[in-house]
């Protein structure tokens, strides 16, 4: 799940509300995480202070982290689903779904 060379997409709420660098964190989270990875992932994104708080969840098998980026200028509100559907993976907003 999740291959690197799997062609990844987004919704347009996602190019439209979460900033480039924020797409990028989430997918390198998912790179980063030990297999194996479940077909969905779970972002939510909470701000406080200019600081944007990411905690990453999955249920199979079950995995959890926060992340805390400091001083994000437009740090964001989010709920965000990453699905893998074998032939690619795609982001999107929970409103989405």
């Amino acid at each position: 799940m999740f291959e690197p060379e799997k062609k990844r997409y987004l919704t347009r709420g996602i190019d439209e509300t979460i900033p480039l660098e924020l797409q990028i964190f989430l997918w390198n989270a998912i790179d980063n995480m030990p297999a194996p990875k479940d077909y969905l992932q779970v972002f939510e994104l909470t701000t406080k202070d200019e600081v944007q708080y990411i905690f990453h969840k999955s249920e199979q098998p079950a995995y959890e982290m926060t992340y805390i980026l400091p001083a994000v200028k437009n740090a964001v509100n989010a709920k965000i689903y990453c699905i893998d559907s074998e032939d690619y993976c795609t982001m999107l907003l929970a409103e989405e779904y």
